[in-house]
């Protein structure tokens, strides 16, 4: 009995955070976030390009993999694709604007800082179900074309641009194409919206984060909507020139989906203040073989 009411007293001690406060945004929230996210971006502009210099290369190699006019089709696909993975890419972009809105120094190496932080594993839980998402949805892509099409890829780009746009087969091509991306895009925009700061700003768990991401979207649909086609838009404009854009176009999104996060959610001020992570102790090389045993020089 004494041990069950120490117990009740206990867990009564402990502060309990309550579930994330959603605001009401508007499209000048969208506005003041994209800017915002331009201007961490020409603050940081080298650091950014470098942590997403993988898409544009992503893009290049799946085009000469294709070996011809094969990957045509899966352009658009691929480009809008972006967007379900764009969330879990831009991990180290938020931590930058996180850095900025503190008045700390910013740079490539403060990025790489998410690498520690508590919530990782549920940011590369969440992750890697929406590049799970991704994939399914250039199978589904994919399908949708040999469907149409058939298995005989286009012979140039004008060939694939007449196809789509002046025939029967092409027109269905669009609609279906375009519904099936909508479904795969609203599934992506509503359970990852604002999960990603969320994890490294409170260390939530994927759960928690996805919820507070579907609450906010549930709360602001239009407004949510709104930045879906914002996001897309620019992903589409920024893959026109061989992907090359999207160097500039995906670090902006990512500082604006910071400062979206911002603006949208509301942190309790009497919540629990988050530990900083332990500082990161570097190891000189004269100590590398007994770097790899740090439990000996513990017990020394």
């Amino acid at each position: 009995m004494a041990s069950t009411y120490h117990d009740n007293v206990s867990s009564q001690a402990q502060p309990v955070e309550a579930a994330p406060e959603i605001r009401t945004i508007g499209l000048s929230d969208l506005h003041q976030a994209l800017k915002l996210g331009w201007e961490d971006f020409k603050a940081v502009p080298s650091h950014a390009i470098i942590l997403c210099v993988i898409y544009p290369v992503l893009g290049l190699l799946l085009a000469r993999a294709a070996f011809g006019y094969a990957v045509i089709p899966l352009l658009f696909p691929i480009a809008a694709g972006f967007a379900l993975v764009g969330p879990f890419a831009a991990l180290g972009l938020y931590e930058l604007s996180k850095r900025r809105e503190q008045g700390k120094d910013a740079s490539a190496w403060n990025a790489l800082d998410v690498l520690r932080s508590p919530s990782f594993g549920a940011m590369l839980g969440l992750g890697t179900l929406l590049l799970a998402l991704f994939v399914t949805w250039v199978a589904t892509a994919q399908a949708i074309y040999i469907a149409v099409f058939g298995y005989g890829g286009a012979t140039s780009v004008s060939d694939f641009v007449t196809r789509v746009l002046t025939t029967p087969q092409g027109w269905w091509l669009i609609i279906v194409g375009c519904g099936a991306g909508f479904l795969f895009a609203l599934v992506a925009l509503c359970v990852s919206v604002v999960s990603f700061p969320l994890m490294l700003d409170r260390h939530a768990s994927a759960g928690e984060a996805m919820v507070t991401s579907i609450r906010l979207a549930a709360k602001n649909p239009v407004t949510i909507a709104a930045w879906g086609l914002v996001v897309a838009a620019l992903l589409i404009v920024g893959s026109l020139p061989l992907f090359l854009g999207l160097a500039v176009v995906i670090p902006v999104l990512g500082h604006a989906t910071w400062h979206l996060y911002r603006e949208a959610i509301a942190i309790d001020p009497n919540a629990r203040p988050i530990p900083p992570p332990p500082p990161h102790q570097r190891k000189p090389a004269a100590d590398f073989p007994a770097n790899l045993f740090p439990w000996r020089r513990r017990d020394e």
